[in-house]
């Protein structure tokens, strides 16, 4: 990317009068969170010599035999992207950018990178839930569930990819299943936390909608496009001081509606960031 396009996307950081970050699956990539066959054969040489499994992703909709096999597989997934890992650089590098700036976080990402990274929690809206929060598989109620104690002893007791069936969790309210707290089907819980965040990043876009408002879209593409790409393009059209940056490595494109009104950055969101704080 050229000199005078960083030039101008850090002018319209530094003179707008708040910031929206819309954070996708792009971002987390960009920040080695979600890693690839090569890193996964390395850590979880069990789970690819006993179920095939080539990457984090597509081994988390595996129909797997037993709640004991299951759980042992979270554990493992959960263990290494939220327990295990400190925030990383490109997110670190974010929140240097962002720590003085009027800003809020809408992300879909469950990895819980923001937080780690030192963005408030009250300004971080995690949409699609978080893999640190389990919850009942059939909803028979709105509560979310910490669960990293229960997942270090799953860890500790783990043995050929199962854990002890006592430590398989229960709903304590009807006595069913657990399951991550994850938009994945029509039984997510949406509690108390997930509607106050929604709710105040409704005030944050009621109380900026006629001043100078930057949304930032970092690696939204279009697995879920009506949660951040499609919502920033309306906003950015409707909201007279409104300026989209989209910054994707694949579909940085905006609509012809707001190209006045949006810069295209197609490039990586890592040599991005960096680069900004330079």
């Amino acid at each position: 990317m050229n000199t005078e396009l960083y030039l101008k996307i850090k002018e319209k950081i530094h003179n707008v009068d708040c910031i929206v970050i819309g954070a996708g699956a792009g971002l987390s990539t960009a920040a080695g969170v979600n890693y690839g066959t090569k890193d996964f054969k390395k850590l979880f040489p069990e789970l690819v010599e006993r179920y095939g499994f080539s990457d984090m992703y597509t081994s988390s909709f595996y129909d797997f035999d037993t709640e004991e096999e299951r759980w042992s597989y979270w554990a493992k997934h959960i263990n290494y992207l939220c327990i295990g890992m400190k925030a990383t650089n490109i997110y670190q590098d974010l929140f240097k950018l962002m720590k003085d700036k009027d800003y809020f976080v809408l992300t879909t990402n469950v990895d819980r990178q923001f937080l780690k990274a030192g963005f408030d929690e009250k300004k971080v809206f995690e949409v699609q839930g978080a893999l640190t929060k389990i919850q009942c598989a059939r909803t028979c109620h709105n509560k979310l569930y910490d669960n990293e104690k229960l997942i270090k002893e799953m860890l500790k007791e783990d043995k050929e990819c199962k854990i002890p069936t006592r430590l398989i969790p229960k709903c304590p309210i009807c006595g069913g299943k657990m399951d991550i707290n994850l938009r994945k089907d029509g039984f997510f819980v949406e509690d108390d936390n997930w509607y106050e965040h929604n709710l105040a990043f409704e005030k944050f876009i009621n109380d900026h909608k006629n001043k100078k408002i930057l949304f930032l879209e970092l690696g939204a593409g279009f697995n879920t496009p009506s949660i951040i790409r499609y919502p920033f393009e309306a906003l950015t059209y409707n909201l007279k001081e409104a300026y989209l940056i989209r910054i994707n490595n694949q579909c940085a494109f905006v609509p012809n509606e707001i190209k006045e009104k949006a810069l295209e950055v197609q490039d990586d969101i890592a040599n991005v960031i960096k680069n900004l704080l330079s």
